[in-house]
């Protein structure tokens, strides 16, 4: 098994700084009020030098930093930002559980034979999500998921961390007990108590003294993650989360209108897969040359099915691409997501 952990870099913050490059460098902090009793959902990088940190109160974290800017959360822009985030790894790595908006494991095993390959699969991801968002993410790769979460978080932002089998208990030594996923506040206090302050003095605990600190089934659990031992597999949805349609050009082209027509024929082919569905957001995915990926959405209250609709909201997609980055194109792409089943009206 290769698995990879996925964590966007300071994700409301960060996509609050694309929305607005002026507050980029600024510091930054999305949550509720600082003169209320709101609490921190995300800080950017230069307000966690100030010691500001994620469930922080907000009142605490404007006495920390009295210059820093308060946004309220926006979260239908953020779900359309990390829509836009993971129909792009999909095309890197089909498998994926997201766990949350901005983060998530990848199933590396399924396009990459070994962790030499593995790590040329995550920097294509870290790629294509910077090309597709201009959003950044950390990535840890390794034999199971336990690993791979705590390797994300180790060369944050921007970072990418590769655990080859058989190295999972030597790096996961050196790291503070509560690290480890599973270990709550109790249970370190228990080990913190007892001198276990790492998870490598946790991983060579004996039976009997792993019994008297963490009795049940929970000690050997965490013991087991301590070595790196983490049978657990991905949790996969059955649903469909979009249908899409994309076309990789003989040779690269230029011509918008020629785009516009490949665009047209695109959309007739997902209305048709669509079957019965309808859908509120529509992606244009464009490939440059460099093999650089961009991709713009555009979502609507209600769900459409119409091959005409969905190719005109392709096309501006197209445009608002285009107008990013002129060029020619190498592929050219269309997906529905957001999707929902036809309303049927009974006749009586």
């Amino acid at each position: 098994m290769i698995v990879a952990h996925l964590d966007l870099d300071a994700f409301f913050a960060a996509v609050e700084e694309l929305e607005d490059p002026s507050l980029r460098e600024k510091p930054l902090v999305v949550g509720g009020d600082p003169h209320g009793r709101g609490v921190v959902a995300t800080a950017n990088y230069a307000a966690r030098r100030f010691g500001i940190h994620s469930a922080m109160s907000c009142a605490e974290a404007i006495r920390r930093c009295p210059h820093a800017i308060f946004l309220r959360p926006r979260h239908r822009l953020y779900r359309e930002y990390s829509r836009a985030v993971w129909d792009t790894v999909r095309e890197v790595v089909p498998t994926v559980e997201r766990t949350g908006m901005d983060e998530g494991y990848l199933d590396v095993g399924e396009v990459a034979p070994d962790f030499g390959r593995a790590r040329a699969v995550a920097e294509a991801v870290q790629a294509a999500v910077r090309g597709a968002t201009s959003l950044t993410c950390a990535l840890g790769v390794a034999s199971s998921k336990v690993v791979a979460k705590i390797a994300s978080d180790r060369r944050k932002p921007g970072g990418l961390t590769v655990v080859p089998a058989g190295r999972e208990g030597a790096f996961l030594a050196p790291f503070d007990v509560r690290r480890l996923p599973g270990v709550g506040p109790r249970s370190e206090e228990r080990l913190r108590r007892a001198g276990v302050e790492t998870i490598g003095a946790l991983a060579a605990l004996p039976d009997e003294r792993l019994r008297q600190l963490l009795p049940g089934k929970l000690g050997p659990l965490l013991r087991d993650r301590a070595r790196g031992i983490d049978p657990r597999p991905l949790e996969l949805s059955s649903e469909t989360v979009s249908v899409s349609a994309e076309e990789t050009f003989e040779r690269d082209i230029e011509d918008v209108e020629r785009l516009r027509d490949e665009l047209r024929r695109l959309s007739g082919h997902v209305a048709e897969r669509l079957g019965g569905q309808t859908g509120r957001t529509v992606t244009t995915k464009v490939r440059y040359p460099d093999f650089s990926i961009r991709s713009r959405s555009t979502s609507l209250p209600v769900g459409i099915d119409d091959p005409e609709r969905i190719w005109e909201l392709a096309c501006s997609c197209l445009d608002r691409a285009l107008a990013d980055r002129p060029g020619a194109l190498r592929l050219l792409g269309i997906a529905v997501s957001g999707l929902e089943a036809h309303r049927q009206l009974e006749l009586v």
